[in-house]
């Protein structure tokens, strides 16, 4: 086929002339055609994609839909694990504060974030989950960053725990005769203070509180602690234990029938040291028991109230504090 030709108008010779194009003008409209089917190539695949998606891209964009659904309610869901965990932190705070008078997490420290660049901005430009994800992955970092300083404060717990169990069962905090063996009404019970004496018939300081029972009935120390003399008197305390329990405490049974302890061993909260008897300065079988507190004896009924009623409580504190005859 014949090339077609072009003809224009010359104003000045008033002919038409055979129009005759340059090689750049050859360039120009070539790059122009390539670029106007390129441009109509993208508008016709973005039309086409946009408003009639191929079932793939259908499926692709429902499953996207269901993925961003569980998203959010994996969000809801960490939310609530951040107001649990947050009550956990405040609960933690208390026993920190109230038990053992240590100081609890910093509350900046909780709340506060890392710093230097945020590892999730990148997810911030993903059009359609983008947000979602990147708020997600934040509430994940800061719930992993307050696990970790919990269980800090957890470990932390754990080892004051174990030191103020130790502290507890070391400290005097029971008879030094079982409950069961002793006469509830404990109408025979002298304790702390001026009282008059059995034998010498005078008033006399009664450092400790004594305890009516059986010859033979087993006396138990009164916490964990170590013996720290355990000796026969013909008079005074006669056969008797005293146990240091740490803490500046101490604690002494006397009069006893048999002692079944050494010194130097170490005894548990409960454990047999020997058994009521009448040794030494006594009037009748009965334990002699007294606590003290950086060697100066202290009012031992202040530390006797296992297994009482608080009504039964008050009748021994009320008892021991009569001014009646000690029984040594």
């Amino acid at each position: 086929m014949k090339r077609s030709e072009k003809y224009v108008y010359n104003p000045q010779t008033l002919q038409f002339e055979k129009l005759k194009l340059t090689h750049k003008s050859y360039v120009f409209r070539t790059i122009g055609f390539v670029s106007a089917v390129v441009l109509t190539t993208f508008l016709f695949y973005f039309m086409t994609s946009e408003f009639f998606p191929s079932p793939r891209e259908k499926a692709l964009k429902k499953e996207l839909s269901q993925v961003e659904y569980q998203m959010l309610m994996m969000k809801d869901q960490i939310q609530i694990m951040d107001k649990v965990l947050s009550n956990i932190q405040d609960r933690d705070a208390k026993v920190h504060r109230v038990l053992f008078g240590m100081d609890p997490i910093d509350r900046d420290l909780w709340e506060g974030g890392v710093g230097g660049h945020d590892p999730n901005a990148g997810l911030q430009g993903l059009k359609y989950a983008g947000t979602t994800i990147r708020e997600t992955k934040t509430y994940i970092d800061k719930l992993e960053r307050q696990i970790y300083l919990q269980s800090k404060s957890l470990d932390t717990l754990e080892q004051a725990t174990k030191a103020k169990e130790e502290l507890l069962q070391s400290i005097p905090s029971i008879k030094p005769v079982r409950v069961d063996k002793l006469n509830r009404d404990m109408a025979q019970l002298s304790g702390f203070g001026i009282r008059l004496h059995p034998i010498h018939k005078i008033n006399k300081m009664h450092e400790g509180i004594d305890f009516a029972a059986p010859a033979g009935t087993a006396i138990q120390a009164t916490g964990n602690g170590r013996v720290v003399k355990a000796e026969a008197k013909s008079s005074g305390y006669g056969r008797y234990v005293m146990i240091d329990h740490g803490n500046g405490y101490q604690t002494l049974y006397a009069h006893m029938k048999e002692i079944k302890i050494k010194a130097g061993a170490k005894v548990k909260k409960g454990q047999l040291i020997g058994y009521i008897g009448s040794t030494g300065t006594s009037t009748a079988p009965h334990c002699h028991y007294e606590v003290r507190k950086n060697g100066k004896p202290i009012n031992p009924v202040h530390f006797c109230m296992d297994d009482l009623s608080p009504k039964e409580y008050q009748e021994m504190v009320n008892l021991a504090s009569a001014a009646n005859q000690s029984f040594d």
